[in-house]
């Protein structure tokens, strides 16, 4: 009777344990599901290295100036990539497949799935940081110090969060033949525009008035003020602007979950 009357207290002890078990384990099988999945993983990774290696350490070897300005740039383009691709793409193909529908009525924390997107997200972009600060510090002879360094990386890595909304506002929207070709519409050319492969001063004006209104420029400022360059504005009106982006993807995208369940 004293054994009976125990089991309910050591499952309602158990619940918190047990929830972040499933946060972990969703966000594990998450990293582990993109990391098999060699279309998305390879160019993914590859991509951005490659680009940085051509555009930013080839093209511009021995400019001090240039080289540092572009480590910060292809930062923030590297770590787009997971973002857009993992929620717009992966979310378009899951939810046409039936899988947010099993997801809403599996036992588990309604959170845990978008979270664990999330969480891929920032595991890759640190991996593709990391890959590219070693580029930047062994190929273009970039010395910055260590908070520099961290400084760009925490940038880098808090930098998927608007663009994971993007991406959910896309994967929500967007059907599975769709997404791949709208993502790539919006990450390439945004990318361009604002400024990530080339200095908006060595575009016409016109380029750097309406560069403002994409969230990579406002992301790439930052980065910029860690190496030095002189800020457009202030540290709090970029985040302020990223912010509310963020939240304006994630309130439309969420009107989309719901019609998708």
């Amino acid at each position: 009777m004293n054994a009976s009357a125990q089991m309910p207290v050591a499952v309602d002890d158990s619940r918190g344990v047990d929830g972040l078990r499933v946060y972990w384990l969703e966000a594990r099988f998450e990293f582990l599901r993109v990391i098999r999945t060699p279309a998305f993983a390879v160019p993914t990774l590859m991509f951005p290295p490659l680009f940085y290696l051509l555009f930013g350490l080839l093209l511009n070897h021995g400019n001090a100036q240039a080289a540092k300005y572009l480590f910060a740039t292809y930062s923030i383009f590297g770590v787009m990539a997971p973002s857009l691709f993992g929620f717009g793409v992966g979310m378009a193909i899951e939810r046409e497949r039936g899988w947010l529908s099993l997801k809403r009525v599996a036992p588990m924390p309604p959170g845990a799935y978008l979270i664990a997107k999330m969480l891929m997200a920032m595991v890759f972009a640190t991996i593709i940081y990391a890959v590219l600060a070693s580029m930047a510090f062994a190929l273009g002879g970039i010395r910055l110090n260590l908070s520099q360094w961290l400084a760009i990386g925490v940038v880098a890595d808090l930098g998927v969060l608007p663009f994971c909304a993007l991406g959910l506002l896309i994967g929500t929207r967007a059907n599975a033949s769709a997404a791949p070709a709208l993502v790539n519409m919006i990450y390439l050319p945004m990318s361009f525009l604002s400024g990530l492969w080339v200095p908006l001063s060595m575009l016409p004006a016109f380029f750097s008035t309406i560069a403002p209104l994409w969230p990579a420029y406002h992301l790439a400022q930052l980065a910029l003020m860690v190496v030095g360059r002189v800020p457009t504005a202030g540290v709090a009106a970029h985040v302020a602007w990223l912010g509310g982006f963020s939240g304006i993807c994630f309130a439309v995208a969420r009107r989309g979950m719901v019609r998708a369940g």
